[in-house]
């Protein structure tokens, strides 16, 4: 047997039997702390609520449970199993020309993933969502929402493909080098034009109402010199009762936008407090980093598959048995989680990391008071639990847990004092 299949076995049993462990340990620890609620959160959330957050994580968890299975086996399927050969053999009987077949097996892999998750997503709303109260996506919206999604990834993957795939077969030995500029052209592109021409598609943008909130937005924004292309309220609640708010868009070119559901049930000073910390990762230069970051692993990731695409043991060894650039790349991305799973930490130390020190900003530019109370009642409308495993959410939360965020915030208060 091929060393690298015996090496993807492993990683891939060990990944799994390790994402299990801890999500039974994660469940074990949110349903041992159900019926009591955290000291900190005593006057603030209710028995009742508390119960209602560690049931809707521990049914969300049981889900999870088999849909990780469920990706193992699709994975198999697509590799050892021989899903991308019988795929790639396919393609080429309609004898289209390298180029194009490239393309199409590419685009397939990913349609072909969207159908599969797309009875994943209608449990997960019209279920798990649906039971908890969460739920207000009709199967009309749903649908219209997924099939847009297919649209959009057909309308941007397919000239990125063509683009890397051209490279790939005429640029010589460095063509993952003009791969890696063509990608981050797109990505930096997609980041501009992501809040003006996609999320439209989905949601109505309104600009927010002149008010205390809006006076308070401007001003924080002033003080932080910070320009925006406008300040928007998202229709979140014609698919879900949960609230949130961002920062989108890139350079001069950003939007604010809060949802409805947000808006409705924060007070205009926590309303504040809330975009501080947003504001927080944009002083803090949190998404360049991230941009940065992500630069430097896309063009290490391409650099390697440069290299494999010439290595025969890299294709057999993978259940592919005609070698070829987009083959090597399609393998490449299928099966990079199994391989950098053990990295995750890594990356959600860092995200907590960056959610601390835009706490810290918005602390000093707003009432960090008002932002705790704004971070119990979202973590109560959005039913979060108070009691994660601390070593499940090492490995997979980018926020921290509710009480260490909380008692940072309450520290930083006591030491502005």
């Amino acid at each position: 047997m091929n060393t690298l299949t015996v090496l993807f076995l492993i990683f891939l049993l060990a990944s799994l039997a390790v994402r299990q462990w801890l999500l039974h340990r994660h469940l074990g620890h949110v349903l041992g702390h159900r019926d009591a609620v955290p000291e900190d959160f005593r006057d603030r959330i209710s028995l009742a609520d508390h119960r209602k957050a560690a049931d809707y994580t521990a049914t969300k968890l049981r889900f999870h449970r088999w849909d990780l299975v469920v990706e193992a086996l699709i994975l198999l399927t697509w590799t050892l199993g021989g899903g991308l050969d019988l795929l790639d053999g396919a393609w080429r009987a309609l004898d289209m020309g390298s180029l194009h077949t490239g393309v199409a097996v590419l685009l397939s892999i990913a349609l072909i993933g969207m159908l599969i998750d797309l009875p994943v997503s209608a449990y997960q709303t019209f279920v798990i969502e649906e039971q908890f109260g969460f739920n207000r996506t009709t199967p009309k919206v749903f649908l219209a929402d997924h099939a847009k999604q297919v649209l959009l990834l057909v309308a941007l993957m397919a000239p990125l493909l063509y683009a890397v795939l051209w490279v790939l077969d005429n640029a010589g030995p460095l063509w993952w080098l003009y791969a890696w500029l063509i990608w981050l052209g797109f990505s930096l592109t997609l980041v501009w034009a992501y809040p003006v021409f996609i999320a439209p598609l989905f949601n109505r943008f309104e600009p927010l109402n002149e008010g205390e909130v809006r006076t308070r937005v401007e001003d924080l924004l002033s003080r932080n010199d910070l320009a925006s292309d406008g300040i928007f309220v998202m229709d979140g609640s014609r698919r879900s009762g949960h609230g949130n708010a961002y920062f989108t868009g890139f350079g001069r070119h950003k939007r604010i936008v809060f949802f409805d559901t947000l808006l409705k049930s924060l007070a205009p000073e926590e309303v504040e407090a809330v975009l501080a910390h947003e504001v927080g990762h944009f002083k803090r230069r949190h998404v360049i980093k991230r941009i940065a970051v992500s630069a430097v692993t896309s063009l290490a990731g391409l650099a390697l598959v440069g290299w494999l695409m010439n290595q025969a043991w890299f294709y057999h060894g993978l259940g592919v048995t005609e070698p070829s650039g987009y083959a090597a790349l399609a393998l490449f991305f299928l099966v990079l989680p199994v391989f950098t799973f053990v990295l995750q930490p890594l990356g959600a130390w860092l995200s907590r990391r960056h959610e601390f020190e835009a706490d810290e900003f918005a602390a000093r530019q707003a009432d960090g008071g008002a932002l705790i109370n704004a971070l119990v009642k979202l973590y109560q409308e959005n039913a979060s639990t108070l009691t994660p495993d601390p070593l499940y959410s090492a490995f997979h939360d980018s926020h921290p847990p509710a009480p260490i965020r909380v008692a940072h915030l309450k520290a930083l208060g006591q030491a502005a004092r």
